[in-house]
């Protein structure tokens, strides 16, 4: 009888495992602790020896081992030109007075060391101070690499690496982790793009052959008239499913920030934004007016001028029936460019501002409560401003409406 043959076992996946191996001698390993206590210890015993030396020196200085005593014997008469002594004392006096002026000479020599003392000390702590902090600066320069690579990161520039040389301590260890994480980001990143570039073309693609199918079936005049209006009923559902489409692919590609940027003219945006919109805003009975200043930025075009033309149709779409209005204003204000779109409409309570925001959410109605959009613009308008460093708020306009502004740095 033949035994079963065993399926072949896949090999195991290989884990990441971010904590290294320890060393034979753990003890050995130049840790920053082993480093900073080295460092510190050493200065303080280089500053304790230069100090004693210093003392020790003005000490002598100040004695003056091998010099001369303040007073000399001559004829039997004690002379000094420092301490005075009696023309003829008895011996008790002339023993005070000597003790006297050695006392003297050396209060005159501890005076002379400690002002030398204090003036060396002072001179020790300026060095000492600008000595640590040169070797503080050379200790955390690591660190200071590591932030400026975090900040790069931020720009969502994923490609850059510390790649920080030097012992093998905490701080190499954190820098080379740091490392394998944005190696793991930037190939999460870099999977979502190409997700998304696929998702595009493998959901607009039978959207397109089905609005082709719509249009050839419309076309034909001998259709009968049920066909016909179910052609067109099926042909403004399939718009509405692109204009969903396009609108969720936007909306992700936007939600990261900007790599590549240009210097990009919000009027410029804003007057071709109005160009587009003004053909409908005519037919609903809308003037559209404002003032377009220069205002310089550094972005998308592309998706700069999206947020421009998503404001303005919600401004014209939300209008009021007669004798609505849109305010558009672009222009420079501390620093910042700023895009100001405001309206006429219905009046907009306080409190359903915030949900405008969020996407397939529209005022008093329900996702499918309305034919003038699909309910991702503002959402679209919101990820492409933070993507580009800024923020868009609204506030209702007295008399109805909204006032919605967008700032972008310059």
């Amino acid at each position: 009888m033949a035994a079963t043959p065993v399926p072949p076992q896949a090999p195991p996946k290989p884990t990441w495992d971010p904590r290294r191996p320890e060393p034979p001698f753990p003890w050995l390993r130049p840790t920053i602790r082993i480093r900073l206590t080295l460092l510190y210890g050493g200065m303080f015993l280089i500053a304790g020896i230069l100090l004693l030396s210093i003392i020790y020196l003005l000490a002598a200085n100040a004695l003056k081992v091998g010099s001369e005593l303040p007073f000399k014997v001559l004829s039997g008469q004690v002379a000094s030109d420092i301490c005075n002594f009696p023309s003829d004392p008895s011996s008790t006096e002339m023993n005070h007075a000597m003790n006297e002026c050695v006392n003297l000479q050396r209060q005159h020599a501890l005076d002379n060391l400690l002002s030398r003392s204090l003036l060396a000390l002072l001179g020790l702590a300026i060095i000492a101070f600008a000595f640590g902090y040169a070797m503080a600066g050379r200790v955390l320069s690591p660190l200071g690499r590591i932030l400026r690579t975090a900040r790069a990161v931020a720009g969502s520039d994923l490609s850059r690496r510390i790649e920080l040389d030097g012992p093998d301590d905490e701080i190499k260890e954190l820098a080379d982790t740091f490392d394998d994480m944005l190696e793991r980001l930037q190939r999460a990143f870099t999977a979502q793009q190409r997700f998304v570039g696929n998702a595009s073309h493998e959901l607009r693609t039978p959207l397109a052959i089905n609005r082709t199918l719509l249009e050839v079936h419309l076309s034909d005049p001998n259709a009968p008239v049920e066909l016909q209006q179910l052609g067109k009923t099926l042909l403004a559902t399939n718009e509405r499913s692109e204009q969903l489409v396009e609108g969720l692919l936007l909306l992700a590609r936007s939600d990261n920030q900007i790599v590549e940027r240009k210097p990009v003219d919000l009027a410029e945006v804003a007057e071709q934004a109005v160009d587009q919109v003004h053909g409908e805003a005519q037919a609903k009975g809308v003037v559209i007016r404002g003032e377009q200043k220069p205002a310089l930025v550094q972005g998308n075009g592309v998706l700069l001028e999206r947020i421009a033309l998503n404001l303005l149709q919600n401004a014209v779409r939300y209008n009021v029936p007669e004798g609505g209005w849109v305010e558009v204003t672009t222009e420079i204000q501390h620093g910042q460019a700023v895009l100001v779109v405001a309206n006429t409409g219905p009046v907009v309570p306080a409190y359903e501002i915030d949900n405008i925001f969020e996407p397939f959410r529209r005022l008093r109605t329900e996702r499918t409560g309305s034919d003038k959009g699909v309910g991702l613009g503002l959402s679209i308008v919101r990820s492409v401003a933070r993507a580009h460093g800024g923020h868009i708020s609204a506030q209702p306009r007295e008399g109805g409406g909204l006032v919605m502004r967008v700032t972008l740095p310059v």
